[in-house]
C-alpha cells in the first residue's frame, strides 16, 4: 500500500514533521510517498483512500493561501470517507488555524486519524516528532 503524505513547508519545520509521518507509515509496513504540494495533485490524490496532509500556520493562523489553500478546497468535495491525517507547525497563536482545518475536513466527510490533527509549535521536538511517526503508524494500520 502507498500512503501519500503532501506538505507544504516554508522553513523546514512541516518538512520535519512529514517526514517523521512518512517513517512512521513506513514502520507499519506501507510505503511512503513524500509529496510537496506543488508537485501534488487533488484528482490523483483523492484517488487514494488513506493520506496526510502537512502545513504550518501562516499570516492570522490559515493555511498557507498560494498552494496549499487551494489544493485542499479542490480536495474538500472529493474528501468524503478518506482517512485523513493532518499535521503542521506554528509560530505563534494557539492552534487555531489546525481545528479550522481539522473541522473543514470532518465536514466533508473525511475520517481524520487524529481529531485534532498533530501540531508543533515551532520546530518540531523529540516528543512532536515521535507523535508524527505514531500518527504515521496508525495512518497505514
Amino acid at each position: 500500500m502507498n500512503v501519500s503524505v503532501v506538505y507544504w513547508s516554508g522553513t523546514g519545520n512541516t518538512q520535519a514533521m512529514a517526514e517523521a509521518v512518512a517513517e512512521g507509515i513506513r514502520s507499519a509496513g506501507a510505503e511512503a510517498v513524500l509529496l510537496e504540494v506543488g508537485n501534488a495533485d487533488a484528482e490523483s490524490l483523492a484517488s487514494e483512500n488513506v493520506f496526510a496532509l502537512g502545513c504550518p500556520s501562516m499570516g492570522a493562523e490559515q493555511l498557507e493561501e498560494t498552494e496549499m489553500e487551494p489544493f485542499v478546497e479542490a480536495l474538500v468535495p472529493l474528501a468524503s470517507g478518506k482517512k485523513i491525517l493532518l499535521f503542521g507547525s506554528y509560530g505563534w497563536g494557539d492552534g487555531e488555524w489546525m481545528r479550522e482545518w481539522t473541522e473543514r475536513m470532518k465536514n466533508a466527510g473525511a475520517v481524520l486519524v487524529r481529531e485534532e490533527g498533530v501540531i508543533a509549535n515551532e520546530t518540531p521536538d523529540d516528543e512532536a516528532l515521535a507523535e508524527c511517526r505514531s500518527a504515521g503508524k496508525e495512518l497505514a494500520s
